[in-house]
């Protein structure tokens, strides 16, 4: 039997919810994102896109673009609560639904069509009750296989919904752009360009040798498989997360390192209180690093035992900004994240007879007095938890 895998993916999902909570938004161009010097888009409207607006873009440039547009900075207390309900949704029709973010996840409903009937059938039903729900819209795609499907969730939006039968995967694809390719980024893009690949249907008249000896062994397999619709990847449920991070850009560069110490306090604070709310630890603190103009360092240490402790995560990150910063180069943007993750309470003891819990203990209190009246609540001397910690964590994240 021919799996039946559908991708989800809101429309414009931050800018459509502040649309539905705010009517008087309905019609406009809306940019979420941030809204300093330095900020970036995170969801644009459909109406912004029309100026050409689009995720990712510097908000000064879509300024320029769509000057009277609404900039909003994001809510990502009632992004999240929409993405549970999407998640509740989704889990009516399939126990194999695997997040991508927010907005969109993948979902193996093959052993749901006897039951819900086939994948187009499955499909309408859940975008009419995340629509009934959220008052929100859905695109679906519906295919063989998770790229086929994503390409498709894609095709036709918003509120659009794509099935691509089985065996009609290559035709589907065939007149589409190189760039639709999963795993063809700019780089090789311009190669097949210089070979004068500019559509699918392109890669798909090459034969695999020909492929190999121009992409490599692995990659030239893979874009032959791939322009075909062929794509065996399973639907992980409950992917296990791989890191939790937390960073922030300045409106000016940063030079002071006290301040630059502080800031990282903040951050660390934040990262901790989502290991915990989690019920993770990491074995791994890493550190990130950008200087003007678009310099970026990266960092890491292990540290022994994994931990989720708010202190030991801001002192890896010290010293490795003091590693870092030998010749005091200003820093525009500053992160701190923490991998290698495992359940807490499968954390090795630091020492025989340590006691920890006290630390524990702050932490926790700190994470109760700030989850119900903000972060600006409660923080530790020498931290910046009440300007830092506020700014809204990137929806990228991957707690």
């Amino acid at each position: 039997m021919d799996r039946v895998i559908l991708h989800a993916d809101m429309d414009a999902f931050y800018a459509a919810l502040e649309q539905r909570d705010r009517p008087e938004l309905r019609g406009k161009p809306v940019i979420v994102g941030g809204l300093g010097r330095r900020g970036v888009v995170s969801t644009a409207s459909y109406e912004a896109r029309r100026f050409g607006v689009h995720s990712a873009m510097p908000t000064a440039q879509a300024r320029r673009l769509c000057p009277d547009g609404v900039y909003l900075r994001p809510r990502m207390e009632a992004y999240v609560e929409a993405s549970g309900v999407l998640r509740e949704v989704m889990e009516s029709f399939t126990d194999l639904v695997e997040p991508l973010s927010l907005d969109e996840a993948f979902l193996d409903v093959t052993g749901s069509v006897r039951l819900h009937g086939g994948g187009e059938a499955i499909a309408r039903a859940l975008r009419a009750e995340v629509l009934r729900r959220t008052e929100l819209t859905v695109s679906v795609g519906v295919a063989t296989s998770k790229f086929v499907a994503k390409v498709a969730s894609d095709h036709d939006k918003p509120d659009g919904l794509t099935v691509v039968p089985a065996g009609g995967e290559a035709a589907f694809l065939a007149p589409l752009p190189v760039a639709r390719l999963w795993g063809a980024g700019r780089k090789t893009q311009e190669r097949m360009a210089r070979h004068g690949l500019r559509t699918i249907a392109d890669v798909q008249a090459l034969a695999v040798e020909t492929l190999v000896a121009w992409f490599g062994q692995a990659s030239g397999r893979h874009y032959h498989a791939l322009c075909r619709g062929l794509d065996d990847r399973p639907v992980k449920a409950d992917r296990e997360a791989k890191s939790v991070s937390r960073e922030t850009t300045f409106e000016e560069d940063e030079t002071d390192a006290e301040r630059l110490r502080a800031i990282l306090l903040a951050l660390s604070e934040d990262v901790g209180r989502r290991l915990r709310r989690h019920g993770l630890a990491g074995r791994t603190v890493r550190l990130k690093l950008r200087y003007p103009p678009f310099e970026t360092l990266t960092r890491q240490v292990r540290v022994d035992p994994a931990t989720h402790d708010d202190l030991e995560i801001h002192g890896a990150a010290c010293r490795l900004l003091e590693a870092t910063r030998a010749k005091r180069q200003p820093v525009r943007l500053l992160g701190v994240g923490v991998a290698d993750l495992l359940p807490a309470d499968a954390a090795v003891q630091t020492e025989l007879f340590a006691d920890r819990r006290g630390d524990d203990t702050v932490n926790r209190t700190l994470d109760a007095i700030r989850e119900r009246f903000g972060h600006a609540a409660a923080g530790r001397g020498g931290g910046l938890s009440g300007t830092v910690a506020e700014r809204q964590p990137d929806p990228r994240d991957d707690v």
